[in-house]
C-alpha cells in the first residue's frame, strides 16, 4: 500500500520532549514501512521520521498549538501533496471534515481527544465518508452513536526503553500543567505515602503557566523537586528509578500513553480508576487504581510488585508492532470494500465495539 498519513502542524515527528500524539504517528510510519509499504508523511518540515515528507508544508507552529487557521491551511496543504496514495490516515480534527479531499482516496481518522458534545458533531458528519479509529473502548462509550470502525489501542517501541531497577526511593510524575492530569493529587498522595515525588512537566501555554504559577508552585516544598520538561532518555531514567508511577487524573483520558511508558521501564503505575487506565493498568498485578484519596495506601504494596511483568505487559498488550498490524488489516479491509464510487462503503465496515 501506498499510506498517506497527516500529523498536526504544531509538533514534528518524532517529537524532542512533549508529544503523544506524535509518537503515535512516528510509530506508525516506521511500521507500516518496516512491513513493507510506501508511506508518505504529511508533518512540519522540521520531522525527522525516516519517511519522505510531503513537500511544500511549513515549519512547526508550537506557538500556535491548537490554533484552527494553523490547521486549517496545515490540512490543505496536506491534502495537496497526498493525491497519489492508496489511503490516508489523518490524525488532525479539521481535515476529514475538507471538501477538497482527493477523490476515490479512502480516509481514515483516529480520534485522539474526548468525545465531548461538540465532537461528538463533527464525528457523527465525518462517519459519513471517512473510518473511524476509537483509541480506547472508554473514549467509544461516551458517544455511543458515534460510529466507531474499530478500536485501536495505542502502541509503543521498547527496544530503546531500558528497565529501570525501581530503587531511586521516589515516586514520579509526568505531564501537562493542568488539573485534569492530578499534579496536586499527586503531591498529596506522596506526602501522604512518605516518598519525595519528582516532577517532569510540560509547560508551554498560558494557561498551563497560570496554572503552575497559581495552584502548584505555591505548595512545593523540600519533598517535591521539579525537573521541568525532560527528553525521552531523562524521562526513562526518571520513570525506571522510581518506586511507582503517579498517575491520578481527572477526567476520562481517552488514553493515557505515559501509563505504558512507564510500564515499559518496568515501574507500576498508580492512578484513579478513570478514562482508558483499567484497560492499560492491571490491577494488583502491574499497578493499582481505586479513588484519589485511597492511593497512598497502594505505594507500599506497588513496590512489591514483579517489574518484569510490567514490562511483559507492554511488549504483549500494547507493543507497536501490534498496533501498527492493527491499522494495516484495517486499512486492507477498506481498500477491498470500496463501492463503485471509489469511497470505501462505510456502512458495512463499522463494527461492533
Amino acid at each position: 500500500m501506498r499510506i498517506g498519513l497527516i500529523a498536526g502542524p504544531w509538533i514534528p515527528i518524532p517529537p524532542v520532549t512533549y508529544g503523544g500524539i506524535e509518537r503515535v504517528v512516528d510509530s506508525l510510519a516506521r511500521g507500516f514501512t518496516a512491513a513493507g509499504h510506501e508511506v508518505l508523511l504529511a508533518a512540519p518540515t522540521e520531522s525527522t521520521c525516516p519517511v519522505p515528507l510531503v513537500p511544500g508544508m511549513r515549519p512547526a507552529l508550537r506557538d500556535a498549538l491548537g490554533s484552527t487557521m494553523s490547521e486549517l491551511s496545515h490540512v490543505i496543504r496536506a491534502y495537496e501533496g497526498l493525491g497519489g496514495v492508496d489511503i490516508i490516515h489523518d490524525h488532525t480534527l479539521a481535515g476529514p471534515l475538507y471538501a477538497r479531499r482527493p477523490k476515490g482516496i479512502p480516509v481514515v481518522t483516529t480520534i485522539h481527544g474526548p468525545l465531548n458534545a461538540e465532537a461528538v458533531d463533527l464525528y457523527r458528519a465525518m462517519a459519513r465518508d471517512t473510518a473511524i479509529i476509537a483509541i480506547s473502548r472508554d473514549q467509544s462509550s461516551h458517544a455511543p452513536d458515534v460510529p466507531v470502525t474499530q478500536v485501536i489501542h495505542h502502541g509503543m517501541d521498547v527496544s530503546a526503553v531500558p528497565v529501570g531497577s525501581g530503587r531511586g526511593g521516589y515516586l514520579c510524575f509526568v505531564g501537562r500543567a493542568c488539573s485534569d492530569k492530578g499534579l496536586l493529587e499527586a503531591i498529596m498522595i506522596a506526602r501522604q505515602a512518605g516518598l519525595p515525588l519528582r516532577i517532569a512537566l510540560k509547560m508551554h501555554e498560558p494557561d498551563e503557566i497560570r496554572y503552575f504559577r497559581q495552584e502548584i508552585e505555591p505548595l512545593l516544598g523540600p519533598n517535591e523537586e521539579f525537573v521541568g520538561e525532560v527528553d525521552d532518555a531523562t524521562k526513562y531514567r526518571l520513570m525506571g528509578e522510581a518506586v511507582a508511577f503517579l498517575n491520578p487524573i481527572q477526567w476520562s483520558e481517552p488514553f493515557g500513553l505515559v501509563m505504558i511508558e512507564a510500564l515499559a521501564t518496568g515501574t507500576p503505575v498508580i492512578g484513579t480508576s478513570i478514562g482508558s487506565a483499567p484497560e492499560i493498568v492491571e490491577h494488583g498485578r502491574t499497578g493499582f487504581l481505586g479513588r484519589t484519596e485511597t492511593l497512598a495506601g497502594s505505594v507500599e504494596a506497588a513496590a512489591g510488585l514483579d517489574r518484569s511483568r510490567c514490562r511483559a505487559s507492554v511488549e504483549q498488550r500494547f507493543s507497536a508492532g501490534r498496533m501498527v498490524a492493527q491499522h494495516l488489516r484495517l486499512f486492507g479491509e477498506l481498500l477491498g470494500g470500496r463501492s463503485p464510487s471509489g469511497v470505501p462503503d462505510a456502512a458495512g465496515l463499522h463494527q461492533n465495539r
